[in-house]
């Protein structure tokens, strides 16, 4: 294996752990929920990538091409954000008041289930009918 191989390899490396190691810290130190789950979101998807990308280029170097390191990193990178929107979703739900939030600019409030409210139907154009023109 070259040197130029060897040194992207450990940069990858190092990369991953330090953002895996900012994560865990984040995780620790931060305040309150809403401000720890950014930590942990950008550890796994940028430290586990970092990781994933530094094994993906060892097996170039090998001179094999390992697709399996690729793919847990677009998965990562698709469920990292969707799990932190529904874990914020979740506490804003639960611990947050209509007060506590800014104004959304319509009439409606976040998208939070809020069962006192009565239910609305989206205003859907009507299909056009057969025979007219549209």
């Amino acid at each position: 294996m070259s040197l130029i191989a060897e040194l992207l390899i450990a940069a990858l490396l190092v990369i991953g752990g330090l953002f895996g190691l900012v994560g865990s810290y984040g995780l620790v130190k931060l305040p309150d929920l809403m401000t720890r789950l950014h930590a942990p979101t950008k550890a796994s998807t940028l430290g586990v990538g970092g990781v994933l990308l530094a094994a993906m280029a060892h097996a170039l170097a090998q001179g094999s091409l390992s697709w399996h390191e690729l793919l847990i990193t677009l998965f990562l990178f698709l469920t990292a954000p969707i799990t932190c929107n529904f874990i914020a979703k979740s506490w804003l739900a639960r611990h947050a008041t209509p007060a506590d939030l800014p104004p959304t600019g319509s009439a409606r409030q976040w998208a939070t289930l809020d069962l006192s409210e009565a239910p609305t139907s989206p205003n859907l154009t009507p299909p056009p009918r057969p025979g007219r023109p549209s």
